[in-house]
């Protein structure tokens, strides 16, 4: 499974097109199933991958069936409240935090020194004790975070993550070529840009304070925090604004 086939040209609320439910029925369907170099990227090379699917996938596809199967669940329902919190709710927080830092440099400050205790004001704390690392974007630096080993992804302020970012493709081709990753999300960055990868841990979670799009500058918090993405605050895209000086 490469990258392009999980991701499509960004839109405003997500880039991919592959829904929670396609990748359950696609990872039971192909377990067992060896996968090559070719049919993992689409080239050999000497890296290896995940031939079947994880275990968490196998036992959550499971584990829904039954429950389907005695009237407990709704698959419907259960995806719609999936994407709630996987498209909605969880960014939604995130981007409070992205336009309060835009539009208020101590806070800013306080953010990029300790995001866990400018993340506080807004009542975004981990249950699970990780700490928080916010890194910004700037014209020359652009932040990407990934999870090598697992998922590890920063709920408080993006919700669920995304079933890209779980995947074995995303994990290992992230660190070896971010730039060729954030080709297939359509970002096209410059030669003299920086690409910094950071990977998150149980202990350890980033976040990516987006650049500030241009033209923006009379806009107010509320505004500007809808015009962030979730797909912005991992890194894989820039927020935008469109032509007509609506959301990008």
């Amino acid at each position: 499974m490469t990258l392009t086939a999980l991701a499509t040209p960004a839109s405003k609320e997500t880039s991919m097109t592959i829904t929670r439910r396609n990748f359950l029925t696609a990872a039971t369907a192909t377990a067992g199933a060896a996968m090559t170099p070719e049919m993992s990227h689409g080239h050999p090379h000497g890296h290896e991958h995940q031939a079947v699917p994880s275990d968490p996938t196998l036992r959550v596809k499971a584990l829904e069936s039954l429950l389907v199967e005695k009237g407990l669940v709704d698959r419907a329902a259960l995806d719609a409240l999936v994407d709630t919190y996987e498209h909605k709710i969880g960014p939604r927080n995130g981007a409070r935090v992205v336009s309060r830092a835009w539009v208020e440099p101590a806070f800013k400050a306080r953010l990029l020194a300790d995001a866990n205790d400018a993340m506080a004001d807004f009542e975004y704390v981990s249950r699970q004790g990780d700490r928080m690392v916010v890194v910004e974007n700037t014209a020359t630096l652009h932040n990407l975070i990934v999870c090598t080993l697992c998922s590890c992804y920063p709920w408080p302020v993006l919700g669920l993550p995304p079933v890209w970012y779980k995947s074995a493709p995303y994990r290992s081709r992230a660190v070896i070529d971010p730039r060729g990753v954030l080709r297939e999300f359509g970002l096209e960055l410059p030669a003299n840009v920086e690409v910094r990868v950071w990977d998150s841990t149980a202990e350890l979670r980033y976040l990516v304070l987006p650049e500030r799009p241009a033209g923006t500058e009379q806009m107010g918090e509320e505004e500007l925090a809808a015009l962030v993405t979730r797909d912005s605050m991992v890194g894989v895209a820039k927020v935008a604004v469109a032509s007509s000086g609506g959301q990008g």
